[in-house]
């Protein structure tokens, strides 16, 4: 298949610039995998479509505030940083702008000193290596200093950050949000227990490659990026159980699904472990561990939509697509919530 199979035409003002209040009041497009029908409710709807014993697979991945203001120590020069990839503690590969004179050596300070830098080395891709000056309290100051790094789609400043954050996060270490989780409450969490479903949490660290548009005309000729992972034996365990007893294994958002689908292609089954992965499902793909899936709504073209249409059938997604733009649904991070069973 070619990239272009995938994209769809989409008006500017659909594209959710602020999230919708409350959490579970976004709209939900509900699409019947098996017939291709589609339903319009509200996400707090959600338990009307989950049967006792069912799982809902959970990534707890918490979002670093990874965008750094600071100045050059030997011109003044201002410096924007980008927090990418962990390397150490202290040590990140980081995206830097303006970068051309950014070279090995570069001292950058932050927050009139209360964070310094040094650029270790320039990658081949043009990332730089820093390493930081505070191990002990990173994270704190990070907290203090970082701001949030929003989807480049997303030009209104927001508010009160947590909003992009989940009500269940903690681990920290994502350069975006897991966003299908951004609609539930710990009160739906709540109800969706009382109502007998379980729940169970993965962890996948989400890049930035995420927002990488896909340039490669044959999809199977792109490169995906690697990101990090983890199943803990609790988890591991309930989803077994849940698939001996007969019943259905739910991820919410593409990132518990590709963390749960790399764990079965790598060792043939789930069990706990963690790494990296760079998992790519497109049409074709075999599901090994997803009945159904919680996700928002994905830019045209992005390997995220390949990875819906292979779950729900390609002329299904696409058909529901045009459906939610001629509803006039809000898309992408902040957007509204697709539900596929």
């Amino acid at each position: 298949m070619k990239t272009s199979d995938f994209y769809y035409d989409l008006p500017k003002e659909l594209i959710a610039q602020t999230p919708t209040e409350p959490r579970d009041h976004s709209r939900m497009l509900v699409l019947n995998k098996t017939d291709g029908s589609v339903e319009h409710r509200h996400f707090y709807d959600i338990c009307d479509y989950l049967q006792k014993g069912d799982c809902l697979i959970l990534n707890d991945s918490r979002v670093l505030p990874a965008r750094l203001y600071g100045t050059r120590t030997d011109t003044g020069a201002v410096i924007e940083l980008l927090l990418l990839r962990q390397i150490e503690t202290s040590i990140w590969e980081t995206l830097v702008k303006p970068g051309k004179k950014a070279k090995e050596g570069c001292e950058i300070t932050f927050g009139d000193g209360k964070l310094n830098g040094v650029i270790t080395k320039v990658c081949e891709d043009g990332n730089r290596i820093i390493e930081f000056d505070k191990k002990e309290d990173f994270y704190a100051i990070l907290d203090e200093l970082g701001e949030m790094p929003l989807p480049p789609y997303i030009t209104e400043k927001l508010e009160d950050r947590e909003r992009y954050q989940t009500v269940y996060c903690k681990e920290i270490g994502s350069a975006a949000a897991p966003t299908a989780g951004l609609h539930f409450t710990n009160e739906l969490l709540k109800r969706i227990e009382e109502k007998g479903v379980n729940i169970g949490f993965v962890t996948l660290h989400v890049g930035l490659g995420t927002f990488r548009p896909v340039k490669a005309e044959d999809i199977t000729d792109h490169i995906m990026h690697s990101e990090y992972y983890r199943i803990p034996e609790k988890t591991a365990q309930l989803i077994k159980e849940t698939k001996a007893n007969g019943k259905r294994v739910i991820c919410v958002g593409t990132t518990s699904c590709r963390t749960v689908e790399s764990a079965a292609k790598k060792y043939g089954e789930i069990r706990e472990c963690g790494g990296w992965t760079d998992i790519f499902i497109y049409p074709g793909y075999k599901f090994e561990v997803m009945d159904g899936l919680i996700t928002n709504f994905h830019l045209p073209e992005s390997t995220l939509i390949m990875l819906v249409s292979a779950f729900a059938g390609y002329d299904n997604i696409m058909n529901a697509y045009k459906t939610a733009v001629e509803e006039k649904y809000r898309f992408f991070s902040f957007g509204d919530a697709c539900l596929i069973y």
